[in-house]
């Protein structure tokens, strides 16, 4: 017998049929290529070119390299759910969609308001970092003096970010098989650049930097403390969380950051031509991929200089000057590659952002399909992309990151992430035992063992995260019920149908 109320679902036959629905149509354009290149279009970026240099300096010593291997292990247990109900339901929305056909809309309501926090922030945030990067470009062509930001009253106008968002809205609305084009010229760029990194570096590593590996907790200065510290380290009595054990957990659930994206490759599944095939091979090629590249960047930078050399340190304005990978090469007299990692690190976090952006934006579009946000969202337009949707979201993100500061944003991605990722997980558990005839492209091996795994792993991982992070996750979520009873439950379509349904039987 079907749920009702908040817990009703939507069928996999039910999801797949709206799909067609005239006017809301996505045009299928999409291969498993495609689809790898988004993938590592997305995560090769904040991670290497931002994360990897101030995590070792501030947190983990030459350890960082373990906290990607830590925070890969969780994403791969999470990703092979993530292709099995990719697989099984190729329609665009990801986590939310899926949720929607195991746990009922309301929890797929929480789950596609936490993904509006994954990609939206994440994206303002990428978007603040490339600002940064475009500020040093601009250093390079026409001098110190040139800046990308400026200060209107009280307030501080980011224009770099701005133009980013704006010019990666173009593109979407134009069409995603031309997001894809350019998310692979400008990919081919940052990868070459991240080769580069490795074998240049190569030459440059001392192995004394490698001692300590795990440097002490009373390593420095004493780190933050009370709610700025991991939860896990004040719930087990830590003072600080910052080196130490202690110190590479909360790491690993920091540069977990940097792993993000492979997800937004489900998001496309309904525009993919094969998506049983392509989507699995799409969310796992790209993870290995860019492991095994982000794992090698770690070991080279904090081979080529002492860790201690990486530490964020506060400039002449009070601002935090944080280290990237340019300052491993500066600090050994090669300036010119320095030079050179921050026009990769332009390009990287480029697709970074338009590729969370698209992610967003697909969101966005099922559940407004479902009457869970206003339907006009959905509807498609001349290139058969959700123009009403893409441009919501993109005065969203250029107003976020425009005005506002990038602090903590990383950390507040991750915890909806990992949100978003014990859902799937669990997910799977449910849809084989309540629908174990439903056909499956890709089938993730060990089940049940697999995906309880993935949700320990990722509990874990939440619980390396601040307490401040906590709270702030707390109150969005509390938002997003407010908004659902208020709104949402009576306007769904689900709901209506069924409502529609009942009284014919009467």
């Amino acid at each position: 017998m079907p749920r009702t109320g908040i817990w009703r679902t939507k069928s996999v036959e039910q999801s797949i049929a709206d799909t067609d629905e005239p006017g809301s149509r996505l045009r299928k354009d999409l291969t498993a290529w495609d689809l790898t290149v988004f993938g590592v279009a997305v995560v090769i970026g904040a991670g290497i070119f931002t994360l990897t240099a101030r995590t070792a300096g501030d947190l983990t010593g030459p350890s960082v390299s373990l906290a990607f291997v830590l925070a890969a292990i969780a994403c791969g247990l999470a990703a092979l759910c993530y292709a099995e109900f990719a697989s099984t339901l190729p329609v665009a929305g990801s986590a939310y969609t899926f949720s929607y056909a195991t746990f009922g809309e309301f929890m797929a309501w929480i789950i596609g308001w936490d993904l509006i926090l994954e990609f939206a922030v994440g994206a303002a945030a990428v978007a603040k970092g490339w600002s940064v990067y475009l500020q040093t470009v601009l250093g390079y062509l026409f001098g110190d003096g040139v800046a990308t930001s400026f200060r209107l009253g009280g307030l501080t106008v980011d224009w770099g970010a701005l133009l980013l968002v704006v010019v990666l809205a173009l593109l979407l609305i134009i069409g995603t098989k031309l997001s894809s084009r350019v998310s692979l010229v400008i990919t081919s760029i940052k990868v070459a650049i991240v080769l580069f990194v490795i074998l240049f570096g190569l030459f440059y590593i001392k192995s004394a930097n490698y001692s300590p590996f795990i440097p002490p907790a009373d390593e420095g200065t004493p780190g933050p403390s009370g709610v700025e510290q991991s939860l896990f380290s004040l719930l087990a009595g830590g003072t600080s969380s910052t080196f130490g054990v202690f110190g590479l957990l909360a790491a690993a659930s920091l540069v977990f950051f940097a792993f993000i994206g492979f997800d937004v490759v489900a998001t496309t599944a309904e525009e993919t031509r094969n998506p049983q095939r392509a989507v699995p091979r799409g969310i796992l090629g790209s993870l290995a991929i860019v492991t095994v590249l982000y794992v090698a960047v770690a070991l080279v930078v904090t081979g080529m200089v002492n860790f201690r050399e990486l530490a964020t340190t506060t400039g002449p304005d009070g601002a935090p000057e944080r280290k990237t990978l340019a300052t491993a090469f500066s600090a050994n007299g090669v300036d010119w590659a320095a030079n050179l990692i921050s026009i990769g690190a332009l390009a990287g976090l480029t697709t970074v952002v338009m590729v969370l952006m698209l992610g967003q934006v697909r969101v966005l579009f099922a559940m407004s399909r479902d009457g869970l946000l206003p339907r006009a969202l959905s509807r498609t337009g001349t290139h058969g992309t959700p123009v009403r949707a893409t441009v919501l979201v993109s005065a969203l993100i250029a107003f976020a990151a425009t005005f506002f500061a990038a602090d903590k944003l990383e950390e507040m991605v991750n915890v909806g992430t990992l949100f978003a990722f014990i859902l799937v997980s669990a997910g799977v558990i449910v849809l084989r035992r309540t629908r174990p005839d439903l056909p499956r492209g890709f089938r993730a091996p060990g089940v049940p063992v697999l995906p309880i795994l993935a949700i320990l792993a990722c509990l874990w991982l939440m619980l390396n995260l601040t307490v401040l992070t906590w709270l702030r996750f707390v109150a969005w979520m509390l938002v997003g019920v407010v908004v659902y009873f208020l709104y949402s439950r009576s306007r769904s379509v689900l709901g209506r149908r069924m409502a529609e349904e009942a009284e014919s039987r009467r």
